[in-house]
């Protein structure tokens, strides 16, 4: 067990600000939420903020999800701590400036791409979510349901329910007591997980229908133009999922799921069931980067330019 404890970095402290990552998931949401949550229990005092784009509403029973900050407006100039999690500090979108004016940063990550972007870091490649990490360097005296809820979610969500390789046993044994604290755990899973709007649906049949095989059936790659996301109404949230349900396609080691952004990018989330090291691929690219099993990275150009950038380097894994 880890000897890193957040209380050790609040002497002194008055004004805490929280962010992660741009287009937060269940991860994000819910290590920025369970901190948030313990912060304010631990030192009621305190002025705690958390910097956030839009949450997908099947997160709305994390109590005060609503006081996320979503403009980034804020009447304090200078925070004295600022806490990264599930994340670097480029890729906190607008909260990047408020972490370069705070007086101390800490940066908590389970990002194998992670080498530390906080004066304090607490990065553990291993770990199966943030929010194992959390729950780590939190006082555990302190735990109640408020603060296990948010905690469960990400390490849900960031396990698949607790199948994916990264889901040790710490990880089970984590989630098995915070299950103690009394909250509707199958409920919980069935919302962030399972359950899907009308909307999220036709994406993913979209997706599957312009799904292609590739490498003697080993690789599956399908696009959704920004176009088409608009003209459903749907959030870049509703897309999350979709390149893990391809990568269940039977005989299948690698999903490639390509959407297209409204700045001209191109967003790439790539699974695979171990065969091929995804996050190996995406750190080609700047900016990219994730786990051996679920990793992403950000290309501009045509989706014909991103098969060309990206298959090769899936082939030459599966080669191996």
């Amino acid at each position: 067990m880890t000897t890193f404890k957040i209380d050790d970095y609040l002497k002194g402290v008055q004004t805490v600000a929280i962010s992660g990552h741009i287009r937060p998931d269940g991860d994000c949401i819910g290590s920025c939420m369970g901190m948030y949550h313990y912060l304010k229990k631990a030192y009621p005092a305190l002025r705690v903020d958390v910097f956030l784009e839009d949450v997908p509403d099947c997160f709305s029973y994390i109590k005060d999800i609503d006081k996320v900050n979503t403009t980034y407006e804020t009447d304090v100039e200078v925070y004295d701590l600022f806490i990264c999690l599930d994340s670097v500090k480029d890729r906190i979108g607008k909260a990047e400036a408020i972490f370069d004016k705070a007086r101390h940063t800490v940066n908590i990550d389970h990002h194998v791409s992670n080498t530390g972007t906080g004066e304090v870091n607490y990065i553990v490649p291993g770990a199966s979510s943030a929010c194992e990490l959390v729950y780590r360097v939190i006082d555990r005296a302190l735990m109640d349901e408020t603060i296990a809820v948010p905690i469960y979610t990400g390490m849900v969500t960031d396990t698949g329910v607790f199948k994916y390789s990264s889901t040790s046993k710490e990880t089970m044994e984590i989630a098995g007591d915070l299950m103690t604290y009394g909250f509707d755990f199958p409920q919980l899973i069935d919302s962030v997980f399972f359950e899907k709007t009308f909307v999220q649906q036709r994406l993913m049949g979209e997706a599957l229908t312009n799904a292609v095989l590739y490498f003697d059936d080993q690789c599956i790659a399908s696009f959704l133009p920004a176009e088409r996301i608009t003209a459903l109404h749907a959030a870049f949230s509703d897309l999350e999922g979709i390149a893990s349900q391809m990568k269940l396609t039977k005989g299948v080691h690698c999903s490639l799921f390509v959407y297209g952004l409204p700045d001209g990018d191109n967003k790439i989330s790539l699974r695979s069931d171990g065969c091929v090291d995804v996050s190996k691929i995406a750190q080609t690219i700047p900016g990219g980067g994730g786990h051996a099993r679920a990793a992403g990275c950000n290309i501009k150009g045509s989706y014909e330019d991103v098969l060309k950038v990206m298959l090769p380097l899936i082939e030459a894994q599966l080669k191996k």
